[in-house]
């Protein structure tokens, strides 16, 4: 960063990010004003944990400086933002938190390198499962951005490389980064409402490929083959990058694939015409499911590309321990499986988890964003033994289920009291048989009832254990 040239660097919201951002800008010998609205107790303690460091906080509805000349946005505020708007009208540029990482990394070559990965969805399990692997391999990594430690504070510790999650709020906020290689997982229908167009939100997750090294992409996925179209060789973006997809399928040459019940690099070796490298079976992923065989295969890709070898890539994977609420046995009652997938909070998540079991009962329900459930409540329909719905949005997907699904019983479940999921538990139960799956797999967010998808999980485990007694 530039002392002289920016008179004032304003850092919107004072959460871990917002914080984590006025530090790094302060050991930067910048002067930081964080605008911050609530002047509850836990921001007025980051305030006195900021003022030695020279930063000031100001309370109270945030005002654009006058001698603004940078200013820092928090991921989830929407360009509409009176005061992101007031930036823009007065010539102030407006980056967040991950491009100003970006630009406070060491400018002598030492900075460690980003390996980083977006998507719908699968972002925190990949980037998980990228920096197990990374650290079988005997490399200082860690897991920041979307998740883990805040990538402006992780950017000044000796890493050698850093696993990227980046969402598309912090993407769109991103002009300038160039990881040595990044990865597309998946591209569905989310958070239209703050990007305005799916063909917007598309955009922003493309943003991740425009400097990278390397190109990853899922070669399934329709947006995904799309969005890396203009790096294929022999296209104009093309240039110097490298670009590798991966497969549920065999792989072709410069692909990671399956063959059988293995996972083959046949983009990472001598000759990918005619070889073939084993990096894992199926039996190495924890939880299984085809998504998360995805998320293997992308992770994989990403290693493989920072020269991690295969034997490192088969431990890294038998070392992961997935996050809480994603594909989570909870218990078996009466010889039915409930499992916690609060984290499925879109229908193209809800759906991924639907496909990993034949015969469910589906509690589902929440807060859609605006998103469509026809083509998931379609999909589903074969293997639907039942449907439990609660939340805000619960009349549309039981709407869908008469349209789709019209032969599977449907219990809806009104209410925001603290004795909904018990409810929801024990109709599930009324109708499940032994061999069934009751799967919470929501497609909707959770803030209409809990503060959040792992609450929400919370709920739901503490239901089926207070059921199995």
């Amino acid at each position: 960063m530039d002392a002289q040239a920016v008179s004032v660097v304003v850092v919107a919201g004072l959460g871990i990010s917002g914080a984590a951002a006025a530090r790094g800008l302060a050991a930067a010998g910048e002067r930081v004003v964080v605008l911050e609205a609530n002047p509850g107790e836990r921001q007025r303690a980051a305030a006195a944990e900021l003022a030695p460091l020279g930063v000031e906080v100001r309370f109270g509805e945030p005002i654009l400086p006058d001698e603004a000349s940078l200013l820092v946005t928090s991921p989830g505020w929407r360009p509409s933002h009176p005061l992101l708007a007031a930036a823009v009208r007065a010539g102030v540029e407006v980056i967040g938190e991950v491009e100003l990482a970006w630009r406070l990394r060491a400018a002598d070559g030492s900075a460690a390198p980003w390996l980083a990965l977006t998507g719908t969805n699968g972002k925190t399990t990949a980037v998980r499962m990228l920096t197990s692997i990374l650290v079988e391999a005997g490399h200082r990594a860690v897991a920041v951005g979307n998740v883990g430690v805040p990538i402006a504070a992780a950017v000044r510790e000796p890493y050698d490389v850093l696993a990227v999650e980046l969402s598309s709020f912090q993407l769109h906020w991103s002009s300038s980064l160039a990881p040595r290689a990044a990865a597309l997982l998946n591209v569905a229908p989310d958070h239209i409402d703050w990007h305005g167009s799916l063909e917007e939100y598309a955009a922003a997750k493309a943003r991740i490929f425009e400097k990278a090294d390397v190109v990853v992409y899922n070669a399934d996925d329709e947006w995904c083959a799309r969005l890396a179209g203009p790096y294929l060789p022999g296209e104009a973006g093309a240039g110097d990058v490298r670009t590798v997809g991966f497969t549920l399928g065999t792989p072709r040459p410069g692909q990671l694939g399956l063959v059988e019940e293995l996972l083959v690099d046949r983009a990472f070796v001598a000759d990918p015409v005619r070889e073939a490298e084993e990096l894992a079976d199926l039996g190495d992923i924890t939880p299984f499911a085809p998504h998360n065989v995805a998320n293997a295969l992308a992770a994989a890709a990403l290693a493989r590309a920072y020269g991690v070898p295969a034997d490192a890539v088969r431990r890294g994977l038998r070392a992961f321990a997935p996050d809480p609420h994603r594909i989570q046995h909870v218990a078996t009652v009466d010889g039915v499986d409930y499992v916690d997938d609060s984290k499925a909070t879109n229908p193209h998540a809800a759906a991924a988890s639907l496909a990993a079991y034949r015969s469910v009962v589906w509690i589902a329900g929440g807060q859609l964003k605006g998103a469509d459930v026809d083509e998931l409540v379609r999909g589903a329909a074969p293997r639907l033994r039942g449907a439990v719905l609660l939340g805000q949005d619960r009349a549309r997907i039981r709407e869908a289920l008469a349209r789709h699904a019209a032969n599977v019983p449907v219990v809806d479940v009104p209410g925001q009291d603290t004795g909904v999921m018990d409810r929801v538990v024990g109709e599930a139960r009324r109708l499940a048989s032994p061999g069934d799956t009751v799967l919470l797999a929501p497609a909707g967010a959770s803030l209409d009832m809990w503060p959040g998808y792992g609450a929400r999980g919370d709920a739901f485990a503490r239901a089926v254990h207070r059921l199995s007694g």
